[in-house]
């Protein structure tokens, strides 16, 4: 048996083929462009696990030179930023409920008083500790800074103070998350991201199909409006979206032991706005793709900034600010505070709808420029 020779003209004619078709196709050609950029970007500025000025609250009951000096001390380590001083416990606890700070410091009274008598005085530092990468290393820095935070002020009679261990006992308390386990955080975080990643892969895919199989121009010649084609397509998949919702909240309170602390409903009320966003994403992308490649390829393209910067995969925290501007911008973001809020901080509606806002601005803008481009393709 003979096997055709290999030649050249016919090799060179298939290149310049697949260079031409390459041409054509210049939303494949800007996917392979643009992607390997976003990727270095992101993970070369945007990327940081040690994050550092973290939001801080004092809640200090002695006004001595010591406490003021362990505060100023906390700030020279660059990972605490005092961006508040509460007047009582109750306000520090709103503060770590809503999100507004990391951490809490609560300096006792008479807190100098019992460091010169030398009864090593607690101070507490209550972290927000649904995230435990966010906190960890902060609170590594602090127990290191313990021990020399007070040496310029024990001078004299009270040097001897100075040294290991140190005058005064730090003590943590992980609120949310006691033993700062990592799938308190990951798995409610999953929720977010398959919700992303399946609604508007589904629908983006569902428009594009009819429009390949050539169902679409049936659909144009009904007097449906463009609204009630996107209504029509988005409902359905509403439905497999609480599916979904549902196991992911089986699974983890039956296999990881997530608490579940705040209200199931009011869950599934966030949830519905939600979906209702990433399947306007989807519905508007395959307005734009022209194939079910193309709605893939913008799928991902959507879908890689919102796992990054979210905050699901990274500290939110510790990425410059035009990064967490970005991901301020994104639905993804604000569901994860949202549904953590809930399960693990007991979060009601008040503390909720700072974060159902953007997402509802964001469903608006995305419907409506799902509905010009819609009409588009109606011409």
């Amino acid at each position: 048996m003979s096997f055709p020779r290999f030649a050249w003209h016919r090799f060179w004619a298939m290149v310049v083929k697949e260079f031409i078709q390459m041409r054509r196709d210049r939303m494949t050609f800007a996917m392979m462009v643009a992607i390997p950029i976003i990727q270095l970007v992101l993970f070369g500025y945007a990327i940081n696990s040690d994050p550092k000025h973290l939001p801080t609250a004092v809640l200090s009951a002695d006004n001595s030179v010591f406490a003021r000096s362990f505060v100023r001390a906390l700030e020279n380590s660059e990972y605490f930023h005092v961006v508040k001083q509460v007047a009582n416990e109750h306000e520090a606890e709103e503060l770590l409920a809503e999100g507004d700070v990391q951490f809490v410091v609560n300096i006792p009274q008479n807190f100098a008083r019992d460091l010169m008598r030398g009864d090593n005085p607690a101070v507490l530092l209550q972290a927000d500790a649904t995230d435990p990468s966010a906190t960890g290393n902060a609170i590594a820095a602090l127990n290191a800074l313990a021990v020399t935070a007070l040496n310029r002020d024990l001078q004299g009679a009270l040097a001897a103070l100075q040294g290991k261990p140190a005058p005064f006992e730090v003590r943590i308390h992980r609120a949310y998350n006691p033993e700062g386990l990592t799938q308190y955080n990951i798995v409610p975080g999953l929720m977010g991201v398959i919700l992303t990643m399946t609604m508007i892969m589904m629908t983006g895919l569902a428009m594009t199909r009819e429009r390949e199989r050539g169902t679409m121009e049936n659909l144009l010649a009904t007097p449906v409006r463009p609204f009630e084609v996107m209504a029509g397509k988005i409902v359905p998949y509403i439905l497999v979206g609480y599916i979904q919702v549902t196991l992911i909240l089986i699974a983890a309170w039956a296999l990881f032991g997530v608490p579940m602390v705040g209200s199931v409903v009011l869950l599934y009320w966030v949830v519905l706005v939600f979906i209702a966003a990433n399947l306007a994403v989807g519905i508007t992308f395959s307005t734009v793709a022209r194939n079910q490649m193309q709605a893939m390829q913008m799928t991902f393209f959507f879908f890689l900034p919102s796992m990054l910067l979210s905050g699901f995969m990274f500290p939110f925290r510790g990425m410059p600010e035009w990064a967490q501007a970005i991901g301020s911008a994104l639905p993804l973001t604000h569901f994860l505070r949202m549904v953590r809020g809930i399960l693990l901080k007991g979060n009601g509606v008040m503390e909720t709808l700072p974060h159902l806002l953007p997402i509802g601005l964001f469903l608006l803008a995305v419907v409506a420029v799902g509905l010009k481009r819609y009409r588009k393709t109606l011409d």
